[in-house]
């Protein structure tokens, strides 16, 4: 084949070149219209909730939903729990899920409801829209990396955070409140000064404990060892600092009204007074401990994330192993339902069940 001439050489240049500026206009409309439409989309009347398993996933505007077929058995859905708390109403566990880290994506936490044999009730119902539509709800639905939780008079309490997208973006402890009726956003609380919060509990009157576990490490600061306190009003104070708080983690309140916390730094179990006295100590089975269930007659169920046991605690008597080796036994909840035990496994994605039996 012979060479093109310059001639021809300058037409297929031109050719090239008017190509090139159409694909570069179509790309720019292509571009533009999505925006476009994306920015003239309303907002959404209030955070929409999943549904639970069956079909549409969320929720049809007119409402019609066909639940999945009784013979069919779906397990699953749990992604980096760190707690639960059981929701008498629906007869459901609950169960937030932390999703990515903010560093990955901001907003990607959702909560899931679990039937007693472990099986799936509803996969996302706080958390079903992607995060460019939760931030267009109204209220906007805001859950990044919840921790610990708690269900109290149909609110659904967590402990999240905002920020900690990057080194320079400090994290800080939020409180969020959830409708248990309807999923939406029913405030939220802000520690400042505070990075994370690890496990929480709610009195009667709405009043939140939560701890702060603190540093860690050879030379670990005790003053980040901390036990604050929420007031129904928003007002944050701390409750206790330092010893004896041994990064403190679980957190519950016992028959008496007490604030009863577990350490991981060893195996104590420490109630406090509504004044901040200490009243108690008391020793699990094995150190490094995270969940704390008390039941109504002042029994005290305690999980080793470290160690992998349940500890039963009677009142006045001492710490027995009842469980051992659960892979990261996280903030655990009763199930009262089922009468048993529900501990997520953090990373192992998965929630074990243990029996108390009659």
């Amino acid at each position: 084949m012979n060479a093109p001439t310059t001639v021809e050489n300058e037409h297929m240049n031109r050719i090239a070149r008017r190509a090139s500026v159409l694909v570069g206009a179509v790309a720019l409309v292509i571009g533009i219209v999505p925006r476009a439409l994306h920015a003239q989309q309303p907002p959404m009347p209030r955070p929409a909730v999943g549904n639970p398993l069956g079909l549409p996933v969320t929720p049809a505007a007119n409402q019609d939903f066909e639940p999945i077929s009784s013979n069919v058995k779906v397990f699953g859905a749990i992604y980096s729990a760190e707690s639960c708390s059981y929701d008498a109403g629906r007869g459901v566990i609950v169960v937030p899920n932390r999703g990515v880290p903010q560093n990955v994506q901001a907003n990607d936490a959702f909560v899931s409801f679990i039937n007693h044999d472990g099986s799936v009730h509803t996969a996302r119902w706080i958390g079903v829209q992607s995060p460019a539509d939760r931030a267009r709800s109204t209220p906007a639905l805001v859950l990044n990396e919840p921790y610990g939780s708690d269900i109290s008079h149909g609110m659904l309490y967590v402990a999240d955070r905002d920020g900690g997208t990057s080194q320079s973006d400090p994290s800080v402890a939020v409180i969020r409140r959830f409708d248990m009726e309807t999923g939406s956003p029913a405030g939220q609380t802000s520690l400042p000064g505070v990075d994370w919060i690890n496990d929480i509990a709610v009195a009667e009157d709405g009043t939140v404990y939560a701890t702060r576990t603190g540093s860690f490490g050879d030379a670990p600061d005790a003053t980040t060892w901390q036990l604050w306190k929420i007031a129904p009003d928003g007002t944050v104070s701390p409750f206790v600092q330092g010893a004896p708080l041994f990064q403190p983690n679980g957190v519950a309140l016992d028959p008496q009204g007490n604030i009863v916390v577990v350490n991981i730094g060893d195996d104590a179990v420490l109630t406090f007074s509504p004044s901040g006295q200490l009243l108690k100590t008391e020793h699990a089975a094995q150190a490094g401990n995270d969940g704390l269930v008390i039941m109504p007659d002042g029994t005290k169920y305690v999980s080793s994330v470290r160690y992998g046991g349940i500890s039963r605690i009677p009142p006045g008597g001492s710490a027995e192993l009842i469980a051992r080796n659960i892979p990261s036994a996280a903030s655990m909840c009763y199930d009262a339902g089922a009468n048993q035990l529900v501990i997520p496994m953090n990373a192992n994605n998965g929630l074990a069940f243990v029996p108390l039996g009659r």
